[in-house]
């Protein structure tokens, strides 16, 4: 069996969908399954990472020549909006564009069943649930990067911290208002900084911040995000799944999280904090849990649940699941 695992723009897209489409390719070298980068119709089944036009006008033949297509459903209008310059004026027509290229699959891949449950809206095609995974051999030795890291952005625990780019969308006003509510904390968001790509409110966002929120831009090793961090924040208002939040779990730290349909596999109290996003003070309620989280006994169980959670994420657990799907195709 050879697979075409095409990711078109995989020059230019960074982020949790260049870094799910490194993990897909690690979990094929795990299963031994041949594959090529290149998008072809010399191969058993053709999966696209991101339906542009090039991945359509392949899917399109791959389909008249009797090819099984899958497509992975990284992209929805839903989650395009709050991200950067321009991408809320893409966002309405992006849906019928999309519909019309998940339409073209014969399986569609979705990272969670809260993806599934949106793309349900797209497309009639059968559709599977994979978890993007975490590459928990990534984050191997991102002990010993704490000092190092909390010297480089002078930052004291328990620091509260997120990883990603910095956009809109992943709650970055609750985080820029929640350390302008806990002066006494340090908060870091540890991911690319490009400000010609933002749009003037998330310009604005950063450029007013406290001077106890700092924004890293890129870091040359995650691991010392993970290492420097004790109280990871995730107060997105939309996300596919977040391999950010599964890294934070994987290395042990205390998650908080917006209570969004996306993440209700997660047990408030047992395995992370969640804040209803319907309250009638959003920042008190989520200056409230981080509150809660200056007891270290409650960091310490809450990460250890964390971390025992994320196991059933790993790459080596989800793995086989390509192989399946592909066969079964």
């Amino acid at each position: 069996m050879k697979v075409s695992h095409y990711f078109e723009f995989e020059d230019h897209v960074t982020g949790g969908i260049r870094e799910s489409v490194v993990h897909q390719r690690k979990m094929l070298d795990r299963e031994g399954i041949a594959y090529t980068t290149e998008p072809t119709l010399d191969a058993d089944v053709l999966h696209c990472n991101l339906m542009g036009p090039r991945s359509v006008w392949y899917a399109k033949r791959a389909s008249d020549r009797g090819i099984p297509v899958v497509a992975h459903t990284h992209v929805t209008a839903e989650d395009f909006g709050d991200s950067f310059r321009f991408t809320n004026a893409l966002a309405k027509p992006l849906k019928p564009y999309l519909s019309r290229a998940y339409g073209l699959a014969d399986a569609l891949v979705c990272p969670s069943e809260y993806n599934r449950g949106v793309i349900e809206g797209y497309a009639d095609a059968p559709t599977t649930v994979i978890s993007n995974g975490v590459d928990r051999e990534k984050l191997a030795g991102f002990e010993s990067l704490e000092a190092e890291y909390r010297e480089r952005y002078d930052l004291d625990p328990p620091t509260v911290f997120l990883v990603g780019h910095v956009i809109k969308r992943k709650g970055l006003e609750t985080f820029v208002e929640l350390a302008r509510e806990l002066p006494e904390v340090d908060f870091a968001w540890f991911g690319p900084l490009d400000l010609s790509l933002k749009g003037r409110e998330t310009t604005r966002l950063i450029e007013e911040s406290p001077d106890n929120c700092t924004f890293t831009g890129f870091v040359d090793d995650v691991r010392g995000a993970f290492a420097a961090g004790d109280v990871f924040l995730f107060p997105t208002h939309e996300e596919n799944e977040g391999i950010a939040l599964l890294e934070a779990m994987t290395a042990g730290k205390a998650v908080v999280v917006r209570d969004i349909e996306t993440f209700s596999w997660l047990d408030d109290g047992e395995d992370c904090l969640k804040v209803d996003p319907a309250g009638d003070d959003e920042t008190a309620a989520f200056a409230d849990a981080l509150r809660r989280l200056s007891d270290p006994a409650l960091r310490e169980r809450l990460g250890s649940n964390a971390a025992a959670r994320s196991e059933s994420f790993s790459l080596d657990a989800i793995a086989e699941r390509y192989r399946s799907l592909y066969e079964s195709l």
